[in-house]
């Protein structure tokens, strides 16, 4: 398991009083079929963080990149339906690990997060027509190609929205070095 994974499962022991294997037990026996519904019942509920929340959903759904044999799995269940958004993926991810060999790429049900010492980026297939790249970056509201998340739930701070490999430039490209430096 990648440290960032182990710390935060770590943290909720300590924060919670219960491992993470009796949250996902307790979700478990709630019966609730959507990834989303296990995180309202644990922020409403438990007080949780949404990324704690997200943590145990993962956990208890199985569809994080640990619980699976094959990572490449899940993002080929991402593009089911989206074959034409995948051409969009393969391009920014082959030019975004050339950024640096410290990048873990950390396949979900429903997108790729990127890590350093932290979540840096989230690809993914957001609609049909719409690829989303989800970013953190520091002390920018909307700038360019950038919207600013205002949403307290999301994981990202950002997102670039992409119809089109055409619209993969170099702006977008700075904005994702951009996360990626300052997740370092």
């Amino acid at each position: 398991m990648d440290n960032p994974a182990q710390t935060m499962i770590d943290n909720l022991a300590k924060n919670t009083g219960k491992t993470i294997h009796e949250w996902v037990e307790i979700v478990k026996n709630e019966n609730f079929e959507k990834h989303g519904q296990i995180i309202k019942f644990l922020k409403e509920k438990h007080n949780f963080t949404h990324g704690f929340a997200n943590l145990v959903a993962h956990k208890a759904r199985e569809s994080d990149s640990a619980s699976v044999e094959n990572k490449e799995d899940l993002v080929e269940k991402q593009y089911k339906g989206k074959e034409n958004l995948r051409e969009i993926y393969n391009i920014l991810l082959k030019e975004i690990l050339k950024f640096g060999d410290d990048i873990e790429v950390a396949p979900k049900n429903a997108s790729v997060s990127l890590r350093r010492k932290k979540q840096f980026a989230l690809l993914q297939p957001a609609t049909k027509t719409r690829f989303e790249i989800g970013l953190n970056v520091k002390n920018v509201e909307n700038e360019g190609i950038l919207e600013y998340v205002k949403s307290k739930n999301s994981m990202c701070s950002h997102k670039i929205k992409i119809m089109d490999k055409k619209e993969i430039t170099d702006e977008v490209y700075s904005w994702i070095k951009k996360a990626y430096q300052d997740a370092g």
